[in-house]
């Protein structure tokens, strides 16, 4: 049974799909599930693309022990150097370094004939072999290079230093037999392939990722690169839980395992689609809300006399089970703060007050308080950490179909100071974000708004999530309440905190530079 190395991108190519905006804590909660889950390799971001995405590798390198931290970085010295700034100090410091290897790139993007191309990644490994004990080469779009050509590459990447060569599918063009015949062709034309491990990263243009990873997987692949849930680039790319779980249901036909705490996948899976606001389709493989479901009278049958009529993969296997602690008003702190952990929080004393404060005022509106609820009020918690300016008070609706809807609201200012506001709206929502427009100091432009509940049921929590454009920036923001307005207002409010976090994060930077 080989050993698939899982090589999760979540944090740097995940965090590249359209709308998706993560801040440290963020990043650090992912990163510490990921752990849970046994990813071997976690690439945490870009370090050379901003000041933020340093400080997020920077800081999650320095608190994760379990996994393999590395990042990204063009084949340029500066970036090189700037990413070993960043992961200088993790247990085990590894760079990804990339450049393109395709006719056209080499034509258009990069300008440059294949030997200078050679000569550039070349001096690049060479440089970061210098630093990083491990060093993972990516020949960019090599689904599309001339295999002659990549096969050079690759050897000349290999005697300067590389320990991993990726050969990815930029832009999900292959299929399952050509990516199949290119891990061949290096296996056969690459004299040091051998002393390396190979790598496949696929994304899902055609729809064909996961069957194009576990197609390099059979020729020769030691390690697969994958996204929770799919997400990055356009279409995403390979979802890690589809690999992961095809693998182990056909360990007779693959002879290959990763090695994850399966069971951990649910809650990486729900963790991910909630701060990235990328909900996971019902019909998803895997993590789906379907996914388990039977609803043909055919199937039902099946299931009750013998479940595997029907179902090859059990939902315990992937952590999808009903809790026996049932949680309610009556429910201790004990009780309480085991479930947490067992969610996988990581707070401290503050924190979990928090949460337990929710928690019991949810009860007050919930007969029965679901393990969804409290992953959504640990989530929102966790990430509101991060220094308050504006604080929610009250908010209060008049609305009727004969009347204008009109919001009274009453926050608690950065400065310690409370105001109370009152504005109307074509609906109670506007009018929501008219008062509060009104209390926040300059112009808020609501980009996008979106609703859904956290599961089903009258009873169901609300979890809204928002973006706007305020004081230059764009910035997202979620809220979870039992009520539609109240999540209105909290998403509201998180995502011009958010910007002003941000704000005064870059300030900082600017006023260390100056001295």
């Amino acid at each position: 049974m080989r050993k698939i190395n899982v090589f999760d991108t979540t944090l740097r190519d995940g965090e590249q799909s359209a709308g998706v905006s993560l801040n440290l804590e963020e990043k650090l909660e992912i990163a510490r599930q990921l752990e849970r889950l046994g990813v071997d390799i976690m690439e945490a971001g870009f370090p050379a693309s901003s000041k933020g995405d340093f400080q997020s590798v920077q800081q999650i390198a320095r608190t994760i022990k379990n996994s393999s931290i590395t990042g990204l970085a063009r084949a340029v010295q500066s970036d090189i150097d700037t990413a070993w700034e960043a992961l200088k100090d993790s247990a085990e410091p590894r760079l990804h370094v990339f450049i393109a290897s395709s006719p056209i790139h080499m034509q258009y993007k990069l300008n440059m004939t294949p030997d200078q191309l050679v000569e550039r990644a070349v001096q690049s490994v060479r440089h970061a072999a210098s630093k990083f004990p491990h060093v993972q080469f990516s020949a960019e779009d090599a689904s599309r290079a001339e295999l002659p050509f990549l096969a050079r590459l690759v050897e000349e990447a290999i005697q300067a230093g590389a320990t991993v060569i990726n050969l990815p599918d930029t832009v999900g063009f292959t299929t399952p037999h050509e990516i199949g015949k290119m891990f061949a062709y290096m296996k056969e034309h690459v004299p040091s392939i051998d002393k390396v491990v190979l790598s496949t990263h696929n994304h899902n243009d055609l729809g064909m990722a996961v069957a194009n990873s576990l197609a390099a997987i059979q020729n020769g692949a030691g390690q697969v690169e994958c996204t929770v849930n799919g997400i990055g680039e356009r279409a995403g790319n390979a979802a890690l839980e589809e690999i992961a779980v095809a693998l182990n249901i056909r360990k007779d036909y693959y002879k290959a395992d990763t090695g994850l705490t399966l069971k951990e996948i649910k809650r990486t899976s729900s963790l991910v689609s909630k701060l990235a606001n990328m909900p996971v389709p019902g019909n998803k493989a895997v993590v789906g809300a379907n996914a388990f479901a039977h609803e043909s009278g055919i199937h039902q049958d099946g299931m009750l006399k013998n479940k595997e009529t029907y179902e090859i993969i059990t939902p315990e296997l992937v952590g999808v089970h009903e809790s026996s602690m049932v949680l309610g008003k009556h429910s201790g702190r004990h009780a309480f703060k085991e479930k947490l952990t067992e969610l996988g929080f990581a707070g401290d004393a503050t924190q979990f007050q928090q949460i337990f404060d929710a928690f019991k005022d949810l009860c007050d509106k919930k007969k029965e308080v679901t393990e969804d609820d409290l992953f959504a009020l640990m989530t929102e918690t966790m990430t509101d950490a991060i220094q308050e300016s504006y604080e929610l008070q009250t908010v209060q609706v008049n609305y009727g179909t004969n009347n204008i809807p009109t919001a009274a609201i009453t926050m608690k200012l950065p400065s310690g100071e409370m105001a109370q506001e009152a504005a109307t709206g074509s609906g109670s929502v506007e009018a929501i974000y008219n008062t509060l427009e009104r209390i926040i100091e300059g112009p808020v432009s609501l980009e996008d708004y979106r609703i859904q509940s956290v599961n089903g049921g009258g009873d169901a929590l609300a979890e809204v999530y928002v973006q706007v454009k305020y004081a230059g920036f764009e910035s997202s923001g979620r809220g979870t309440a039992h009520d539609v307005l109240e999540a209105s207002a909290k998403a509201y409010i998180n995502a011009v905190n958010r910007t002003l976090i941000r704000k005064a994060y870059e300030q900082e930077q600017t006023n260390k530079v100056n001295i």
